[in-house]
């Protein structure tokens, strides 16, 4: 190969390499709030804290990671489900974006991946075009954990035990519009024991 050619190959490689350090340099940034921090929870592994007290409506923290589709989800989410089961860490970060796409939150810049659930949660997810967004639901005293619902199924709620610790824990990861079916369900369960 000419010497050009060289030159201008790796001189193409590291433009690409200066510009992939630059979007990941932005993902990080994107990824951090001033508003929250990460250490050890109660409820679950690492969790996210109010840094600072948050009002009603806040827009804390962007949750982020690689969009992927429907099909690429599923397989995402048994795979990281079967590794949960092998490691005991309930690591799973797939969120429904739409119909068509979700986005994998396993990412190290991805800090509101390590947002425990509540049945009682203090923050809830709104999307927004193609992005995801923590937002306060109440006031939030700096210090306290944030939570979310995080909505799942009923269909597999014996998978998802919760240890939220709140006072109207249901005992699973369950929507709360769930909870009335989850409620029969145990009921049923606990009259034929």
């Amino acid at each position: 190969m000419a010497k050009g050619k060289k030159q201008s190959k790796r001189y193409d490689h590291l433009t690409e390499m200066a510009r992939l350090t630059r979007l990941m340099k932005e993902m990080y940034e994107r990824g951090q709030s001033d508003l929250c921090d990460v250490r050890n929870s109660e409820i679950h592994g690492r969790g996210v804290y109010a840094a600072a007290d948050i009002d009603n409506e806040t827009q804390i923290i962007e949750y982020l990671g690689e969009y992927v589709d429907k099909d690429e989800s599923e397989k995402r989410a048994w795979d990281q489900a079967a590794v949960a089961e092998e490691t005991g860490d309930a690591a799973v970060y797939i969120f429904t974006l739409d119909k068509k796409w979700d986005i994998d939150g396993d990412v190290a810049w991805n800090d509101a991946r390590l947002i425990n659930h509540s049945c009682e949660p203090n923050c809830e997810a709104w999307i927004e075009e193609d992005q995801i967004f923590i937002y306060a639901l109440r006031d939030i005293k700096a210090g306290e954990e944030l939570t979310f619902d995080y909505g799942f199924d009923i269909e597999c709620y014996e998978d998802h035990p919760c240890c939220c610790g709140s006072k109207n824990c249901v005992g699973y990861i369950v929507s709360q519009e769930q909870w009335p079916q989850l409620e029969k369900i145990l009921a049923e369960k606990k009259a034929t024991a």
